[in-house]
């Protein structure tokens, strides 16, 4: 059973940083895609980013280009979003997400594994 586990949320002013982890357990994982998906309050689900775990190539949402960082580490199966320059629009809750298919399009698709979120809160 997979299980994926947030944290490093909370309350930041705007330009300013948070790295979120997300602790992964359940399965070895060199064939998975893992990432983060964001839900603002009344809006959908959007991607943010994704990391293959087994070659490292990223992904990002066009909103967090530039600004946010996807890493992960292998030894403690943890994946790590950096992100910086934070904007009121970041504000969200963010969700770990985990695809055992090892392709991106079916991360995006629709993730296999999710975590229970982590709240960011971007203050003007």
């Amino acid at each position: 059973q997979v299980q994926l586990v947030e944290s490093g949320g909370g309350l930041v002013q705007a330009g300013g940083s948070l790295r979120l982890s997300c602790a992964a357990s359940g399965r070895t994982f060199s064939g998975y895609v893992m990432g983060w998906f964001r839900q603002a309050p009344g809006k959908e689900r959007e991607f943010v980013a994704a990391v293959v775990w087994s070659d490292r190539r990223t992904y990002y949402a066009d909103s967090v280009k530039g600004r946010f960082t996807i890493s992960r580490h292998i030894a403690n199966n943890t994946a790590y979003l950096q992100m910086n320059s934070l904007k009121p629009e970041d504000t969200a809750v963010y969700y770990c997400a985990a695809d055992s298919s090892g392709s991106y399009y079916y991360f995006l698709r629709g993730p296999g594994y999710w975590g229970q979120g982590t709240h960011v809160t971007v203050s003007s």
